[in-house]
């Protein structure tokens, strides 16, 4: 069976729960109603953002969202309507360890919302805790199997491969250099492992890269054993404007490498400047649209040099 997305893809991703619930509104345990609509209100600014960047020339075919169930349900159904690419997570928000958001029942929330892609958020070191490594292997089988067989959802993949103790001291505990010297070769390698586990991603969701080849190392791995439509985007990882340019441009130069998901760099400080009451919902609309649309420039652009 033919797996794989390869057509450019666009991703503007605000299913953040955790870091929007103690992050941006300083809130920690059960939210009430009052407080769960708030959040949903801030997404909604987010959600016309990308609505605004559609309408002044992204296109629509290469454009997505992601968004989560439990703040952004009204909004994955609006888009559904209007015809959008569209993902939603199934991992439970801030855990070291993958598990479903909503355990046994995650198929029906699935076939409740019909997104284009279910997401998955991944922390997997190859040289971490095996059983644990196991463990989540043995989920997201499952997950990629269901997915596989219902044929109506793609699969998209997001691998995070933080520093195991024993790696960060070979580098003296400088994470800057562990991300352009280490995780490379790690993420090669959790790709390898997982497939070997039979998970089979649509789309792998990659940690920004410094180095051409190592984009090129990733592709590779991607795409092995006839895994030829299988397709990369790179994500922001909440860095400053300039890093993820860095990242979009490398990554851009790769064939293999369709897209970008990135989020908080996007939305971030116009979110957090409105709900301080020092720019209008209107202004932070329009930075999240042009920022959007900024990302997508350098990305088409650069892929065409």
């Amino acid at each position: 069976m033919t797996h794989g997305f390869d057509r450019p893809l666009y991703v503007l991703p605000f299913d953040h729960r955790g870091s929007f619930e103690s992050g941006m509104f300083g809130w920690k345990g059960a939210l009430t109603s009052a407080q769960t609509a708030q959040i949903a209100e801030a997404k909604q600014v987010v959600y016309d953002g990308f609505k605004a960047a559609l309408a002044a020339g992204v296109p629509k075919q290469k454009a997505a969202i992601l968004v989560d169930e439990q703040f952004g349900a009204a909004i994955l159904r609006d888009a559904r309507m209007q015809g959008f690419t569209t993902a939603c997570p199934v991992e439970k928000s801030g855990q070291d360890e993958f598990d479903f958001e909503y355990g046994e029942d995650f198929p029906r929330h699935i076939e409740a919302f019909q997104p284009t892609f279910c997401k998955v958020l991944v922390r997997y070191n190859p040289e971490a805790d095996q059983a644990l490594n196991r463990r989540q292997a043995d989920r997201l089988k499952r997950l990629s199997d269901y997915l596989h067989s219902n044929r109506r959802n793609l699969f998209m993949f997001e691998l995070l491969v933080p520093a195991e103790k024993h790696q960060l001291e070979k580098v003296k505990g400088d994470r800057k250099v562990y991300d352009r010297e280490i995780r490379p070769r790690l993420m090669v390698q959790a790709i390898e492992e997982l497939q070997r586990a039979k998970v089979e991603p649509d789309v792998w969701k990659i940690e920004g890269l410094d180095r051409r080849e190592d984009c090129e190392r990733i592709v590779v791995a991607a795409r092995n054993g006839g895994r030829d439509k299988v397709g990369c985007i790179v994500l922001g990882r909440g860095e400053d404007d300039a890093k993820v340019h860095e990242w979009l441009k490398v990554a851009a130069a790769v064939q293999g490498f369709i897209g970008f998901a990135v989020g908080r760099t996007d939305f971030w400080e116009p979110l957090v400047g409105w709900r301080a009451n020092k720019i209008t919902r209107e202004t932070a609309v329009a930075e999240i649209a042009q920022r959007y649309r900024e990302f997508v420039d350098i990305f088409e652009k650069s892929a065409h040099e």
